[in-house]
């Protein structure tokens, strides 16, 4: 189908208004463009208290007053004038543009499709002044405090066909007030009241940025965040970034500022998806809210009309900046946070005297004996030289009756039973001393629930570990750290097979392992075709010796056969390692002895990203004591 002809005309100068129109089109897409605008205009000025006044969704009146610094009765015509600012005035100023808007247009386009007026006083004028209309409308006396309100009403009432283009009211308002959300995250510093319909919505004083966005985002939010403040050079990164376990499935909790102006921009988004990569299932999105600064100079903020997108001047270290510190964040965990983890203490300390059959004074002594369904525990209480019971504390004593030595030890131990890879470690005593000083802050294990939960003591009340989810990601992470070992010119720990596991293989398997060596023995397998149907795995990296060998080279081949080997190696291995991992944790009903649910717990207190699995799943709980009480109603 041929498109029409254009009619000819002549080449013509536009008129003004048609001038202002065209920009309109930019600037002002729906009433939440124009509440945008008129927000920064009243940041740029200095005012710490902002009122938004809506009606019909924006579309019937928009009225924002501030008190800020007002503008003088001479300069009022300027202001709607087009190519008309206060913020820039060279090219200079235009490449360190340090305001939110600097365009001196927004009021201009605003005024030509609706009916603006202007009301203004600055600090030092006796009351205030008037402009409506446009620049050529005449300037009148008015009253009001100091500051600006700009009232717009009957947005496109001369462009109808724009205002057919629009939603519904609410949905309207709802972009509306997301503009005001945003801008308020950014200034905790600044009151924002906003009204819709005559019906104040939402308040918020001015306060720290902490208590801002739990005010927007809400609690949960507030309860599962990590705070952020890091600087390298001229770069600074700060805010809140929310915990993998409180990830939504949409993106709609992710607010990111650059030098004050909210964003929407692709290297940022991706940096940060980057960080939460090995912390969060692929289909689901983090909450935060950042905060980038740099040096205007260094970023661009004029490359779209509405100014939501930037573009940086070194893209590539503003990326690596935003990574790592939000890597960084999530690398600690609620564990650590107490401090440093203290290191395991020795053999002979730890045992104490075998001699005191009861341990010492006010221990809580428990006897273990290992039967074919589990730990049972005989628990009896020594009473202090005094006769008055003191508080009891749990604690690793001499006597497990199951040898820890049977169990392989994850670096190096001697054991190497299948299924069993928990470090082999020394036991812990929980000493009233250990316990105040907060030295293990996930506690000492009680016993262990169904086969899958740890039950463990510590300051705070009761713990609850997801065993195998914990030791997934204890393996995770060392598997990461041995592979970038590796790149970094280490040689990956391998342990040879006595005998090669060997087993069926189809033809693709058999030609994936002969044009991938390097990659294979890079993850430290070695993987070799006796036959055209059939493999041998000749040896597997040293964390992952007690896993099944087939099921784990099947599952490398898979993964390589599908990504390619430099993918699996690069974008893909965080994926890879997650699976290797999870075939190598303690699976459900594995029967673990105290010693070793202890040796767990510290080493999740050692561990980066311990408070999640690889998909984003809580590895552990803490049940306050307080809540407890509340349960069995004491003190009621």
């Amino acid at each position: 189908m041929n498109a029409p002809i254009p009619p000819h005309r002549p080449i013509q100068a536009l008129p003004d208004q048609l001038i202002s129109q065209i920009a309109a089109g930019e600037v002002v897409e729906r009433p939440s463009a124009v509440v945008k605008e008129l927000l920064e205009n009243a940041l740029d000025s200095g005012a710490t208290q902002i009122t938004v006044r809506l009606e019909e969704g924006g579309v019937k009146r928009i009225a924002i007053t501030d008190n800020g610094r007002g503008i003088a009765k001479d300069q009022l015509p300027l202001a709607l004038a087009r190519h008309a600012t206060s913020k820039i005035a060279s090219l200079s100023d235009l490449e360190n543009v340090g305001t939110l808007g600097f365009r001196g247009e927004a009021l201009a386009s605003i005024a030509s499709v609706a009916a603006v007026t202007l009301t203004s006083r600055t600090a030092d004028a006796a009351h205030a002044w008037e402009i409506v209309g446009s620049h050529l409308g005449n300037v009148g006396p008015s009253s009001g405090a100091p500051g600006t309100t700009v009232d717009v009403q009957d947005l496109y009432f001369n462009t109808p066909a724009r205002r057919k283009f629009l939603k519904s009211e609410q949905t309207e308002y709802g972009h509306c007030a997301e503009v005001v959300r945003r801008i308020a995250l950014a200034r905790p510093d600044v009151s924002f009241s906003l009204s819709h319909n005559g019906r104040t919505i939402d308040q918020w004083n001015i306060s720290e940025l902490a208590k801002r966005s739990a005010h927007i985002l809400g609690n949960e939010f507030a309860e599962a965040r990590l705070a952020l403040d890091e600087s390298a050079g001229n770069l600074r990164l700060h805010g809140f970034a929310g915990l993998p376990t409180a990830s939504k499935a949409r993106a709609d909790g992710q607010f990111f500022y650059v030098n004050g102006r909210f964003v929407r921009d692709k290297l940022l988004v991706h940096a940060v998806r980057m960080a939460y990569q090995d912390v969060l299932h692929g289909d689901r999105f983090p909450s935060y809210v950042l905060a980038l600064d740099l040096d205007p100079a260094l970023v661009d903020v004029n490359v779209h009309p509405s100014k939501i997108e930037v573009r940086f001047r070194d893209s590539r270290s503003v990326h690596q900046f935003v990574f790592h510190a939000v890597q960084r964040a999530l690398a600690q965990t609620s564990a650590t946070a107490f401090g440093s983890v203290p290191a395991p203490l020795p053999a002979a300390s730890s045992l104490g005297d075998s001699t005191n059959g009861a341990g010492g004074p006010g221990i809580w002594r428990r006897e273990q004996t290992q039967t074919s369904f589990g730990a049972q525990f005989t628990n009896t209480f020594a009473p202090s030289p005094g006769g008055a019971p003191e508080r009891p504390f749990f604690g690793e004593l001499p006597g497990v009756a199951q040898d820890t030595a049977a169990y392989g030890a994850l670096f190096g131990g001697s054991g190497s039973t299948a299924n069993s890879p928990i470090t082999q470690i020394a036991p812990y005593i929980a000493t009233p001393e250990a316990m105040a000083r907060e030295e293990y802050p996930l506690g000492f294990a009680l016993a262990q629930l169904h086969g899958i939960y740890i039950l463990a003591q510590n300051t705070k009340g009761l713990v609850l570990v997801d065993m195998h989810a914990a030791h997934e990601r204890i393996l995770y992470e060392q598997l990461k750290n041995a592979l970038q070992a590796q790149v970094s010119g280490q040689d990956m720990q391998v342990q040879s097979l006595l005998i090669p596991v060997t087993f069926y293989a189809d033809a693709i398997e058999v030609s994936t392992a002969n044009e991938n060596q390097d990659t294979l023995k890079a993850l430290g397998f070695d993987i070799a075709a006796l036959s055209p149907t059939t493999l041998a795995v000749r040896s597997v990296p040293t964390l992952l010796k007690n896993a099944d060998a087939q099921t784990l080279a099947r599952d490398v081949l898979r993964d390589v056969r599908e990504y390619g080997g430099s993918r699996v190696l690069i974008e893909r291995q965080n994926e890879l390692l997650g699976t290797l991992a999870c075939h190598t944790a303690v699976r459900a009903n594995r029967i673990l002895s105290v010693q070793e649910m202890n040796a767990l717990l510290r080493q999740m207190e050692s561990t980066e990203r311990a408070d999640q699995c690889n998909h984003g799943r809580p590895t552990w709980v803490q049940v306050e004591i307080n809540a407890l009480d509340k349960l069995f109603l004491r003190g009621q």
